[in-house]
């Protein structure tokens, strides 16, 4: 039996947001700013009233470990961008992607996304996968719309990984 190459990576990315919404469907509130380390990245409220990510042009050494806050702000903004590219949109900067203020609004965000990204690969042909990517590579001819899609897959698993990771530490805490 022979499967489409878009086929496959929708099944990887179905697996995947499997497994987050086990995640999501967990988080608690207070999951979201809790800071497992002092030395951390978080989404930060300012005076008027939006919510930004720490952020840092070089990455420090060593790199802060980040709240479920700053990673739903990640995914939200490399996912944003990707969606951009895959739509032909002019993509937002990343200082114009804030969070949305708390944990319902950042679930539902990422579920949003979610159904956008879903609507874009179902809508790709096999051949559309031979372009060449518009992101993360910029336009690099060695890389291609599948590996754009590849790469959105990896990302948001590792990103899953992190935050079912810090769900898991800060329930095993309280305990």
């Amino acid at each position: 039996m022979s499967v489409s190459r878009r086929d496959l990576l929708r099944r990887q990315f179905d697996l995947t947001w499997s497994l987050f919404e086990y995640h999501l469907e967990r988080l608690e509130p207070g999951d979201f700013l809790w800071e497992p380390a002092p030395h951390c990245w978080t989404v930060r409220r300012t005076a008027d009233g939006t919510w930004v990510p720490d952020w840092a042009e070089t990455e420090p050494d060593p790199v802060p470990v980040p709240t479920v806050g700053w990673l739903s702000w990640h995914i939200g903004w490399w996912w944003g961008t990707a969606l951009d590219h895959a739509r032909g949109r002019t993509p937002r900067e990343r200082t114009e992607v804030v969070w949305p203020g708390d944990g319902g609004a950042a679930v539902a965000w990422l579920r949003g996304l979610r159904e956008e990204w879903t609507a874009a690969l179902d809508g790709l042909a096999d051949a559309d996968l031979d372009a060449t990517a518009p992101f993360p590579w910029q336009g690099d001819p060695a890389y291609t719309v599948a590996d754009m899609v590849a790469w959105v897959n990896s990302e948001l698993m590792k990103n899953v990984a992190e935050i079912g990771q810090l769900r898991l530490l800060r329930a095993a805490s309280r305990t």
